[in-house]
Parts: C-alpha cells; sequence; structure tokens
C-alpha cells in the first residue's frame, strides 16, 4: 500500500537545501509515487535531473503552465513538442487558463490549452489541467475537444458540487491537495457527494501546505494528512482512500511504466 502524489513541484528550489531529507519523509510517510508537472522551458532540466535521481519514485509531465504563457508562447511549445516526441512523458501539464494573477495574455492562454490538447492526443496522454479564476472558461475550452479517449486532471480542485460533477461528466478526475483542510475551504460540502472513484491527491508543493502546515512550505510527506480529510468527510478508512486513489491515478496515469526508458 502506498500513496501517490499526483502533483508536486519537488525540483523548485524551495527545496534546494534539503530535498533528499524531504523525499525520505515522503517515502517514510508512504508516498512513493511522485507525479511532477512542468512549468516551462527554465524548469525541464532541474525536474528531469530529480526524475533521473529517484528512477522508481519521481515522474515527469511535460507542458507549459498558463501563468508562463506570454507573447512568445509559441516558442515555449515548441520545446514542449520537442519533448514529448523525443521520450515518454506520463502526461500533457501543467497545462490550462489563469485569470488570478494577470488576464493579459488570455487570448494566447487559450491557444496553448487547444495546442497542449492536440499534443496529448497525438501522444494519448492525459492532462493535467490549471483553472484559476477561470473554472467555466476552461470548460468552455475544453468540452468542444473531448473525446473517448481524452482524460485528465482538474488540478487543484475548489468548487462547487455542480462544478465537480461537470467535471466528472466530462470523464475527468478531480485533484484534492491541502485546501481541503482549510476551515473555509468550501470543499466539506463537495467531497461528501462525489464517490472516491474520481478523486486523486496531491499536494502541488511547495504551495499550499494543510493545516497544520498551512502559512510553510508544503512537501509530499503532508499528503497523508489529505488523505485522511478525506475519509473523515466520507466516513471512510484512510486504508480506503489511500487505496482507491492510488488506483485512480493508476488508471490516468497508464503509460507510467514505459516512462523509463
Amino acid at each position: 500500500m502506498y500513496h501517490t502524489d499526483t502533483h508536486t513541484h519537488l525540483y523548485l528550489e524551495q527545496f534546494a537545501h534539503d530535498r533528499a531529507e524531504m523525499l525520505q519523509r515522503a517515502l517514510e510517510a508512504q508516498v512513493t509515487q511522485l507525479y511532477l508537472p512542468n512549468i516551462d522551458s527554465e524548469s525541464i532540466d532541474d525536474m528531469l535531473e530529480l526524475e533521473a535521481k529517484y528512477p522508481q519514485n519521481c515522474y515527469a509531465m511535460m507542458g507549459l503552465h498558463p501563468c508562463s504563457v506570454k507573447a512568445d508562447f509559441e516558442k515555449e511549445l515548441y520545446i514542449v513538442e520537442d519533448w514529448l516526441n523525443q521520450r515518454p512523458f506520463a502526461a500533457v501539464g501543467e497545462m490550462g487558463t489563469d485569470l488570478y494573477w494577470d488576464k493579459t495574455f488570455f487570448a494566447q492562454q487559450q491557444e496553448a490549452f487547444k495546442i497542449q490538447v492536440q499534443l496529448a492526443k497525438k501522444h494519448q496522454l492525459p492532462i493535467v489541467i490549471h483553472c484559476r479564476e477561470s473554472f467555466a472558461e476552461t470548460v468552455e475550452l475544453l468540452k468542444p475537444l473531448i473525446d473517448k479517449d481524452l482524460t485528465g486532471i482538474f488540478h487543484c480542485f475548489t468548487g462547487s458540487l455542480a462544478e465537480a460533477r461537470q467535471v466528472i461528466e466530462m470523464g475527468f478526475y478531480l485533484g484534492i491537495g491541502g485546501v481541503v483542510s482549510y476551515k473555509n475551504g468550501g470543499l466539506d460540502k463537495v467531497l461528501p457527494e462525489i464517490p472516491l472513484d474520481f478523486l486523486v491527491l496531491e499536494t502541488d508543493s511547495p504551495y499550499l501546505s494543510p493545516v497544520p502546515y498551512r502559512g510553510k512550505r508544503n512537501e509530499s510527506s503532508y499528503l497523508p494528512i489529505i488523505a485522511q480529510k478525506i475519509a473523515d468527510m466520507q466516513g471512510i478508512s484512510l486504508t480506503e482512500v489511500q487505496a482507491q486513489t492510488t488506483a485512480n491515478a493508476q488508471k490516468i496515469f497508464k503509460n507510467k511504466d514505459s516512462i523509463k526508458y
């Protein structure tokens, strides 16, 4: 039995001084499958270096984060495409839309979204979607692109029950992280109504630490805290959450075992 962290940026500089110790804590907490979403061309080398150092535990994605989409986004996407042609990856991600920080390049974000979905289809990969303050816009973009094979995760889901059901109806999963532990996070009104079959766990480390670590650096060893909160909300055991969310992750990242070469 082990936990799967489907979204964790363990290659970032926030872990530079204690990365090995941090990963050891994750393994001791039974968090042994770690999926690494890319950000942009500047994060690729560090991400792949971490994957190469821990090949049994870390699995890289390839994509362009919406906050890295600027006027020259096509150059970034050429790099993403080139890497996807070179070797296997777990998913296309992290990609999506973001209207929280800056709306300047939203048209470019939409175009980058469509291109990355097509890349995912070409390589038969799931997509990992970031949509901060842009859920409705993202659904509107995604719906015309859906086919029977396209699936993935709505990362850091914090929406309403109606929105959760929209995600599930489209054949996607909900990525649940530290917000589940926040007093006013709102997921206590959603998760009791959602079958465990549609949930995966994530930390989004080093961001969004669960209580009691809120405001401090997040890390993958805190994933069992998230799992326990879900178990409490659904009135089931931690073991059930651990087993089903890991099974869900394996279903999404179905080519995981072919990533190494």
